[in-house]
């Protein structure tokens, strides 16, 4: 005979089998103590780090969690960086945030119809250097022209894939974090408006 369980209709509720609660104390235990357990020390160089990469400190470790590594450098999307042919600069609030990466490098892929020479100048004109400036890929290119075109930028830098975050502003650019096998993908407006630290 079909118990309440097997019954079509059954909405699977709560079990009614005894010791679920037990079970329930011991799986929570269980997942805590995978978590590692930071020394105070090594909390406080990653929250100094995140302040340094203008990051948040829960968007850092999630970073490094999901990575393995520190970030050494981000991908910026000419999108992200608000970058439009014939405006001549960065806005203030962007070039702001891009001096002031502290060991980071600052990479930075340009949107058609926006030329190298044109995010150079506005690089210049800010103060800025940037240590690696491409094309960035569109729709038209293959997942693997993607991730072709994006570790050139790495590789003109001499910099690990697995350790740059792209900052982007469209469903497109997200894609490059899968493509590039990147360290990870942040949008453009919480990054940009993230206090750090």
């Amino acid at each position: 005979m079909a118990t309440g369980y097997d019954q079509t209709g059954h909405n699977n509720g709560p079990s009614m089998a005894k010791g679920v609660g037990f079970r329930k104390h011991c799986w929570r235990k269980a997942r805590a103590d995978l978590l590692p357990k930071l020394p105070i020390e090594v909390i406080r160089r990653r929250v100094k780090r995140a302040g340094e990469l203008g990051l948040d400190y829960k968007s850092y470790a999630s970073i490094r969690a999901t990575s393995g590594h520190d970030v050494v450098a981000f991908l910026f999307s000419s999108n992200a960086l608000r970058m439009v042919k014939g405006q001549g600069g960065l806005p203030a609030d962007r070039a702001g945030k891009l001096c002031a990466l502290q060991r980071c490098g600052r990479l930075v892929a340009v949107n058609a119809p926006l030329t190298h020479e044109e995010m150079k100048t506005a690089a210049a004109r800010s103060g800025l250097e940037l240590d690696s400036i491409i094309t960035a890929p569109d729709l038209t290119h293959t997942w693997g022209q993607t991730r072709a075109i994006l570790l050139t930028a790495f590789d003109s830098a001499k910099i690990p894939a697995d350790k740059v975050v792209a900052i982007g502003d469209t469903a497109l650019e997200r894609e490059w974090c899968a493509a590039g096998r990147l360290a990870g993908y942040l949008s453009a407006d919480p990054y940009f408006g993230a206090s750090a630290g």
